[in-house]
């Protein structure tokens, strides 16, 4: 990466953490321009619009011109850019096993994110709580199979799925402090105790 690239930014947002938290991990953070990008689902930005028809951030514009997004294909795309050990498998049973534990990793974002909105953005008599509840469910599922089964090929390094579930753990302490997660889910806390102290993991907080 030898020329500028641009980020639609928000700092707040979990998804656009991800895809700051591999460029701190992969060096390449100084290459890369940030444009902040505000909206909502009811208040789209229309810079993100022009690069991005779905109006959704992260998104990465590229030299030429080009724009990813979604936050999945941004971290592959930025996983070949660099000269480290890949976060991602490049191929092999391997590949498919981390990014399916990283597409869970969002599944507990898209339910998080999709819970701040029904909560404060909906107004309060539109508000549904059973869809609330079955949010919840989804992220408690997730957190249960990480919590056992996962939990040793979490633990194995820092990659695109410890940066994922780092960054979901990021997101509920900012918008959800009245769970206490940690109490459900102890191998979890320990985990991210250590790994909240990574440069790449303090320099992107949420704000």
């Amino acid at each position: 990466m030898n020329a500028p690239y641009t980020l639609f930014h928000a700092p707040a947002s979990p998804f656009v953490r991800k895809v700051m938290v591999m460029l701190h991990e992969t060096g390449l953070r100084d290459q890369v321009l940030l444009h902040n990008a505000s909206l909502s689902p009811v208040s789209p930005d229309a810079a993100v619009n022009a690069c991005n028809p779905a109006g959704k951030i992260p998104a990465l514009r590229l030299p030429d011109g080009q724009t990813l997004h979604d936050s999945r294909v941004i971290l592959d795309y930025l996983d070949h850019q660099h000269g480290g050990e890949p976060l991602i498998p490049r191929d092999g049973p391997q590949r498919w096993r981390r990014l399916t534990l990283a597409s869970l990793t969002d599944a507990i974002l898209d339910a998080a994110v999709l819970s701040r909105y029904e909560s404060f953005v909906r107004p309060e008599e539109k508000r549904w709580d059973a869809w609330l509840a079955g949010q919840q469910e989804k992220i408690e599922r997730a957190l249960d199979y990480f919590e056992g089964e996962a939990f040793d090929e979490l633990n194995e390094r820092f990659d695109v799925v410890a940066i994922g579930l780092a960054c979901a753990f990021g997101y509920l302490d900012f918008r959800r402090p009245e769970w206490d997660w940690r109490l459900c889910y102890p191998r979890l806390a320990q985990w991210y105790e250590r790994v909240a102290q990574r440069p790449s993991m303090l320099a992107t907080l949420p704000a």
